[in-house]
């Protein structure tokens, strides 16, 4: 059997493994990695592009692994454009592409920045099957990717860890944990009746949303309580509002695809804001 399920020969080949990159998702990851070098000041453009490779690479390895295991072993997916064989070179390429990135930061950086970048193919990999079925774990992969990605996009440039860094990491780690609880409920009826833990299930629909809200209301205050005390620059203020604005439109809607969809977006507007108030700094 071919590596692409429909159709045959390079082309075919190429459209399969292709149709692993969904942007909605893989951009935001990439994006942080450059944010975090962002927030390095002045950086090197080799040493970022490689770091946000390895991270395309950690995240395509998840959404592989993520649809084998739907469609190939748990029959949950009605289709997928890769075969097993197909599925399994995708993940040795992805893996490959990894190492290889990892073995150029050891060069140009160091061990260190090898070791800060290796735990995004880690869950990447492990996302499913061994983390996707219990709440936390299937609600903190995402979000950790990102938190990670931004701190090793700091440190592959400076060789150390920062306040302004870390902070930025929680922030999105609560923000998106709230995005993650609201996209999770979206298939709360097929989740409930494969047993798979996702908050949703465990605590209910409106329960997890009250919980999903209360996660991005939480993200949001802290990024006015770290410009307050001098840890953001003022302009973060201003991509808090923009994102505050998409999360009470959001709420005003029951449906979890729109409201998922609108924070989604939102998030890309929030993080393009936070790149400007970090780089230009406009009210200091």
């Amino acid at each position: 059997m071919g590596v692409a399920r429909h159709g045959t020969g390079p082309m075919a080949a190429l459209r399969a493994f292709g149709s692993q990159v969904h942007p909605v998702f893989m951009l935001p990851p990439v994006a942080a990695s450059w944010f975090g070098s962002v927030l390095a000041g002045s950086f090197s453009p080799a040493v970022g592009a490689v770091h946000a490779l390895a991270v395309f690479f950690a995240v395509y390895t998840a959404h592989v692994k993520d649809g084998y295991v739907d469609f190939h072993l748990r029959g949950e997916d009605d289709d997928h454009p890769l075969s097993v064989g197909g599925c399994r070179l995708a993940l040795v390429g992805a893996t490959l592409g990894f190492v290889a990135c990892l073995a150029a930061l050891w060069a140009l950086v160091g061990p260190a920045a090898a070791a800060v970048t290796l735990p995004c193919w880690v869950i990447g990999y492990l996302h499913a099957p061994q983390l996707d079925m219990r709440a936390a774990t299937t609600t903190l992969g995402y979000p950790t990717g990102i938190s990670l990605a931004i701190l090793g996009g700091y440190y592959v440039q400076t060789e150390s860890f920062a306040a302004t860094p870390l902070a930025f990491a929680l922030v999105f780690l609560v923000i998106l944990t709230g995005v993650k609880i609201i996209d999770d409920s979206k298939d709360y009826a097929y989740d409930r009746s494969i047993d798979k833990q996702t908050v949703a299930v465990l605590f209910g629909r409106r329960d997890a949303r009250r919980l999903a809200y209360g996660f991005l209301v939480a993200g949001l205050s802290l990024v006015a309580v770290f410009a307050l005390v001098g840890v953001f620059p003022t302009g973060a203020v201003l991509a808090a509002a923009a994102l505050g604005v998409v999360v009470a439109v959001s709420a005003r809607t029951t449906d979890p695809a729109l409201a998922t969809m609108l924070l989604v977006r939102g998030s890309y507007v929030f993080l393009a804001l936070l790149v400007v108030a970090v780089w230009y700094r406009p009210f200091s």
